[in-house]
């Protein structure tokens, strides 16, 4: 849908404006001309934006919009003369008007709209609420949740603030975190959520101070290969103004500093259990250890983390929205996933909270309106439903590990009737190095895993058809060679020991190879499960979700 053909008439209209524009008034031409390089240009230049960006930017140019739709009305001026001057319209009046109007009508606005609307249009979109929505109905009661990112963050300040979704969910946005503003309104009752303690004083993160912590070890009293109480050091050493803790520096403002990298929360057993942060059968940890080998510093949105965490003594669940970002505190080893948001536990390799994510899942998940017909969804979209689809195959295949496997066919049964492949198909090439491909393969996984073969094929047919398409394309890009020795050269390629592929090739060197593999990984599947039983009945029942 998003493959637009304009065939440049609304930037021809708008040069012949311009044109036009400098012909009959070159001092009106400047004054436009200047707010066109101003609001443009010149932001471009003064921007200095990197390639790559989370989002489209042109909201950042819309001056320069204006600026040339001024252009575009002047150009139909120029077509309108142009018509007057014809034998067979000079005699008819305002004959030359219409026809001007309904060309220059036709040729941009109107072909802007049927080209465009289909993948502009919002109306039955609903993607960002619900993924709050989901999120926040993840977390249990009077829970604390992280986000990471504007795209997580705005839908999330929308449900709750707009539709009251789960007001008793604190939502803490970790980008936020490094400023003093923002940490002091934790201290604070918003909505039903209770307000937290977060060990600095308003003096001690006031502007500058603690916007980065160092590390030292130097500092005399530690041990680098001991594991220090959390809410001790930063209580006592990074929140402590004792010179022996910092020193001077740029302007005369104290650095602070971190002694170890090595950092332990207790557990307490009873609280634990007893609020439900862990279930019977759990291995659970008598302190969580938090090691950061590869940090040489900690900033102020870092510290505040911790320190939530230190002080929470496990009385209030915190969850977090993703937990890739975690792995550089040390705590990605300590979450569990509960439907589509990541839950801390005292337990190394938490998994999936099985029965929670299971009654989330079917009765409380919403998907966007990707259930009706031609709704468009862009790839910042798509990376969000990525992340609800691969949510699902985790919970399935954890049921089906247990045992329930007619409960892991029922999560996946339940994305696919609720998300059309029409409007987000299972295989389709992405811009990120095959992640929706990939997402979908483990999506292929559990559905072999639960046994349930003919989503399997269906899931199946429409990787492999992406995946072929994908090889063909970039083998069209070098030397006729097989798919394996393309693959072979790409492994090669990708890991810097050179490889026979064209330059061209070589820009997808990590998409020619990941493509190969889950082809190949796809064929073992076939012929694993194409020679296993069906699947029976499992160990236990179903989970019930009401």
């Amino acid at each position: 849908k998003s493959y637009n053909r304009m065939y440049m008439l609304p930037f021809i209209l708008g040069m012949i404006g311009l044109v036009f524009h400098w012909n009959r008034q070159p001092k009106d031409f400047l004054v436009t001309g200047l707010l066109f390089f101003f609001t443009g240009f010149a932001i471009v230049v003064y921007l200095n934006q990197a390639g790559l960006q989370p989002r489209e930017r042109d909201y950042a140019y819309a001056g320069s919009f204006y600026a040339f739709a001024i252009w575009i009305g002047l150009g139909y001026i120029w077509v309108k003369e142009q018509f007057q001057k014809l034998s067979f319209l000079k005699a008819k009046g305002a004959a030359a008007n219409y026809a001007a109007a309904g060309l220059c009508l036709l040729a941009v606005p109107v072909l802007m709209g049927s080209q465009e609307w289909d993948d502009h249009d919002r109306g039955k979109k609903t993607l960002a609420r619900d993924l709050a929505k989901d999120y926040l109905e993840s977390c249990p009661a009077n829970a604390i949740l992280f986000s990471f990112g504007d795209n997580d963050t705005y839908p999330l300040w929308y449900a709750q603030e707009v539709e009251g979704i789960r007001p008793d969910v604190r939502v803490v946005v970790n980008t936020l975190l490094g400023t003093d503003w923002y940490i002091n309104e934790l201290r604070y009752k918003i909505n039903q959520s209770a307000p937290f303690d977060v060990i600095f004083t308003p003096e001690q993160i006031q502007g500058n101070n603690r916007n980065v912590v160092y590390y030292n070890e130097r500092l005399v009293g530690f041990e680098k290969n001991r594991y220090y109480d959390l809410y001790d050091i930063l209580k006592n050493v990074v929140a402590s103004d004792d010179p022996k803790y910092s020193s001077p520096g740029e302007g005369g403002d104290p650095v602070n500093f971190l002694p170890v990298k090595k950092f332990s929360v207790p557990v307490d057993l009873q609280t634990v259990r007893a609020n439900g942060t862990v279930h019977e059968g759990d291995s659970v940890v008598s302190e969580l250890h938090i090691d950061l080998p590869d940090r040489q510093y900690l900033l102020k949105n870092d510290l505040a983390l911790l320190s939530v965490i230190a002080t929470n003594k496990w009385k209030r669940p915190i969850c977090f929205t993703s937990p890739q970002e975690l792995g550089q505190l040390g705590l990605s080893k300590y979450v569990r996933l509960q439907g589509l948001s990541y839950r801390l536990v005292p337990v190394e390799s938490g998994g999936v909270d099985n029965d929670v994510s299971y009654k989330t899942v079917m009765d409380k998940f919403a998907y966007g309106n990707a259930d009706k017909v031609g709704v468009y969804y862009d790839e910042e979209n798509r990376r969000h439903l990525n992340s609800i689809r691969f949510a699902h195959a985790q919970i399935a295949m954890s049921l089906a590990a247990a045992g329930k496997k007619d409960s892991a066919r029922n999560i996946l049964e339940h994305f696919d009737q609720h998300v059309r492949e029409s409007n987000f198909p299972y295989g389709m090439t992405s811009n990120q190095n095959n992640l929706q491909d990939y997402f979908s393969f483990r999506f292929l996984e559990a559905c072999y895993q639960s046994g349930d073969l003919k989503l399997a094929g269906k899931v199946a047919a429409s990787i492999k058809k992406d995946l072929d398409q994908q090889l063909r394309y970039y083998k069209s890009l070098g030397e006729p060679m097989p798919d394996e020795q393309m693959a072979i050269n790409a492994q090669m390629a990708v890991q810097g020991k050179g490889g026979n592929l064209s330059d061209k090739q070589l820009e997808f060197a990590a998409d020619i190879l990941s493509s190969y593999q889950m082809l190949m990984q796809m064929n073992d599947w076939e012929k694993q499960y194409a020679k296993s039983p069906s699947p029976g009945t499992e160990k236990g029942a179903p989970i019930q979700t009401k």
